[in-house]
């Protein structure tokens, strides 16, 4: 169940979220491709689906207080298009 919500989260925010970060200057493109090269490896080899940030965050590339900024990026954006 909290599979599927971290699958539909990362369709609805993954790219976004990952560029955010390296627009931010938290991670380098590479570490964002990195990630999702290992999110994509997950997937194919159906390990748990694992969101960007949560990549990052495991790897030490991003602090939570980074994490959230994107997060509230990311929700101000959606509120723009609504």
């Amino acid at each position: 169940m909290v599979n599927d919500i971290d699958k539909e989260i990362s369709k609805k925010y993954c790219t976004r979220f990952g560029l955010i970060a390296v627009n931010k200057g938290f991670v380098t493109a590479d570490q964002l491709k990195e990630a999702l090269s290992e999110q994509a490896d997950d997937n194919l080899s159906s390990r748990p689906h694992r969101l960007i940030g949560r990549i990052f965050f495991e790897k030490g590339w991003m602090t939570d207080e980074q994490i959230n900024m994107v997060l509230n990026e990311l929700e101000r954006m959606k509120e723009e298009t609504e």
